[in-house]
C-alpha cells in the first residue's frame, strides 16, 4: 500500500517534528513539499538547507500537483483551505504519528518515553546513553537535547527512541499520539491531569495510558513509576513484563542513598552508584527510568555512567539563559503545577540562599483554564516572589472558565507570598529591571515564546 507513494505534502511543515520528518522523507528520495502559515527561522532555514520546498500560507493550489500522500499536522482543523481540499478530492492523508509509524518506526525496536512530566528530559538522557554506547539510535524528542543539537534524527539503527505525547493525534484522530509508536518498551514516568481541553479528569488520562500499555508485546517491558498512586492501577497487567521504578522499597528498580546536590544528583541501586548532571528528586526518577530501560537493552552500568558524566540537559529545562547585573535568568518549560513545584524545589537546591523570583505565563490549554486554580498557590511554595502574567489568548475563553489571575495573586498573598499580577512583558521587564538585585535568580515559566522575555530581561538588567 505504501510502495506507490512517491510524493508527500506536509500541511503545517514548520513544526519541529513535522520539519524533521519532511527532511528525512526528502533524504529517502521522496518528492516533498510543505506549507505553513508561519514560515520563519530556524525551521525555514533547516528545510531550505535540505532543499525542501516550503510555501507560505495555506491554499488549495498548493495541492495542484496531486501528492500521493498528505500529512496533516496536529494544529490543523476543519476550515483550513488545504484540509478541505484534501477531503473534497479524496486524497490519501495521514497524521504525523501515522507517518512515523509506517515509514520510520515499523521494524525497529521502539522505546517510548511517556508520562505527564519529565518526558523530554528522560528521552533525551536515554538517547544520549544509547549514543554513547555506540548504538546510533533514531530519535524524536519534543525539545532540543544540548548534547545532540537537534530534536530528531533518523538512522539505520535497530533502535528508535521517541517521546510519547499523550495529546491527541489530529483533528480526525482523537487518540493520543503515543498509540501509534509500536512500543517494545514503554516508560511511564507519572500520571496527572493535564491537557484539560481533551481530558476531563484523571480517569480519562488513565484510560489513554492504558491503551499504550495494552500495545506492549509479551516480550517487551513496561517500566512504570511505582511511587505514583495514579499510575498504580495501570501497572497490574499480565500480558507483558512489568518493572516498577522509584524510591520506595517495593520497587524493582529502586534508588536509595540519594544525594541531591546543587549541580548533580547521586543515587544507588543494588548493583551500582550513579551520578547525573541533573538537579532535584524528579530528575532522579527520570534517571532511574533510564537506568532500567538501558540495562534491559543490554547497556552496562559503566556505559550508563559514562553517558551521565557528559549529559548537558535540555534547552528550556531549567536552562540558565545568562547572568546580567548579577541576576541569573532561567528559562523553563514548566506550566503544570507539579512541574513548577518540582522545578522550584530543584532551583532551591541549586540556589539555596538567593532570592528566587518566579514569572509565570498561563498559556497551555490547562493553565489558561481554572482547573488548577486551587493548585497553583502551593506550586510556588519555594519562590520568594511570584509575578503572574495575563492569561494567553484570554478572549477565547469565557470568564467563568478562565484562570482567575486576581484570585491567584490574592491566594498567594494569603499564604504569605509576595505576589503581583503584571499583565504584559514590557511591564514585567521594567518591574524586574528596577527591583531585582545582584545575586537574585529569576525563573520564567512558559511553554511558549512569552515575548522573548528571558532575552529582554538580560538586556534590561545589563543596562543598569
Amino acid at each position: 500500500m505504501l510502495s506507490d507513494i512517491r510524493s508527500v505534502h506536509f500541511v503545517g511543515i514548520c513544526g519541529t517534528a513535522m520539519a524533521s520528518a519532511a527532511a528525512a522523507m526528502q533524504e529517502r528520495g521522496f518528492r516533498v513539499t510543505g506549507s505553513d502559515a508561519n514560515v520563519y527561522p530556524p525551521m525555514s532555514t533547516f528545510l531550505a538547507e535540505r532543499k525542501v520546498e516550503v510555501i507560505s500560507g495555506y491554499d488549495e493550489k498548493n495541492l495542484a500537483a496531486k501528492p500521493d500522500l498528505v500529512v496533516i499536522g496536529n494544529a490543523m482543523s476543519r476550515g483550513n483551505a488545504e484540509v478541505e481540499a484534501v477531503l473534497d478530492r479524496k486524497l490519501r492523508y495521514c497524521s504525523l504519528p501515522e507517518l512515523l509509524k509506517e515509514f520510520f518506526i515499523r521494524g525497529k525496536r521502539s522505546l517510548v518515553v511517556s508520562g505527564t512530566h519529565g518526558k523530554t528530559t528522560t528521552s533525551s538522557l536515554l538517547t544520549w546513553v544509547f549514543e554513547c554506547a555506540g548504538l546510533n539510535p533514531s530519535y524524536l524528542i519534543g525539545g532540543i537535547p544540548t548534547n545532540l543539537g537537534q530534536g530528531a534524527r533518523f538512522t539505520d539503527s535497530e533502535w528508535f527512541i521517541i517521546e510519547g505525547d499523550e495529546y491527541d493525534t489530529a483533528f480526525f484522530d482523537k487518540r493520543s499520539k503515543f498509540i501509534h509508536y509500536l512500543p517494545e518498551l514503554a516508560i511511564v514516568n507519572n500520571l496527572e491531569l493535564d491537557h484539560a481541553d481533551i481530558f476531563s479528569d484523571v480517569a480519562a488520562v488513565q484510560k489513554s495510558f492504558s491503551h499504550l500499555i495494552r500495545l506492549i508485546p509479551r516480550n517487551g517491558l513496561l517500566l512504570g513509576n511505582g511511587d505514583d498512586p495514579n499510575l498504580a492501577p495501570l501497572l497490574n497487567v499480565t500480558h507483558c513484563p512489568v518493572k516498577r521504578f522509584g524510591l520506595n522499597e517495593s520497587n524493582a528498580v529502586r534508588a536509595f542513598n540519594l544525594q541531591l546536590g546543587a549541580t548533580a544528583s547521586a543515587f544507588e541501586i543494588p548493583s551500582c552508584r550513579f551520578q547525573v548532571n541533573l538537579v532535584g528528586e524528579l530528575n532522579v526518577r527520570n534517571a532511574l527510568a533510564v537506568v532500567g530501560a538501558a540495562k534491559h537493552c543490554g547497556i552496562s552500568n559503566k556505559q550508563i555512567q559514562l553517558a551521565f558524566d557528559t549529559f548537558k540537559s535540555v534547552k528550556r529545562r531549567m536552562e540558565v539563559r545568562g547572568v546580567a547585573g548579577g541576576v541569573t535568568v532561567v528559562d523553563d518549560f514548566g506550566h503544570h503545577p507539579t512541574a513548577i513545584r518540582e522545578t522550584l524545589k530543584a532551583l532551591r537546591i541549586k540556589y539555596p540562599t538567593q532570592k528566587l523570583w518566579a514569572v509565570f505565563e498561563p498559556r497551555t490549554q490547562s493553565t489558561r483554564r481554572n482547573v488548577f486554580q486551587n493548585d497553583f498557590p502551593t506550586a510556588f511554595g519555594e519562590a520568594d516572589e511570584v509575578i503572574i502574567a495575563e492569561v494567553a489568548f484570554a478572549n477565547v475563553l469565557a470568564a467563568e472558565e478562565r484562570l482567575d489571575t486576581g484570585k491567584l495573586e490574592a491566594d498567594l498573598r494569603a499564604k504569605g507570598k509576595r505576589a503581583r499580577f503584571l499583565p504584559d512583558v514590557d511591564t514585567i521587564v521594567r518591574h524586574l529591571g528596577e527591583l531585582a538585585q545582584g545575586g537574585d535568580v529569576i525563573c520564567v515559566f512558559t511553554n511558549g515564546g512569552f515575548g522573548h522575555i528571558p532575552s529582554k530581561l538580560l538586556e534590561r538588567l545589563a543596562r543598569r
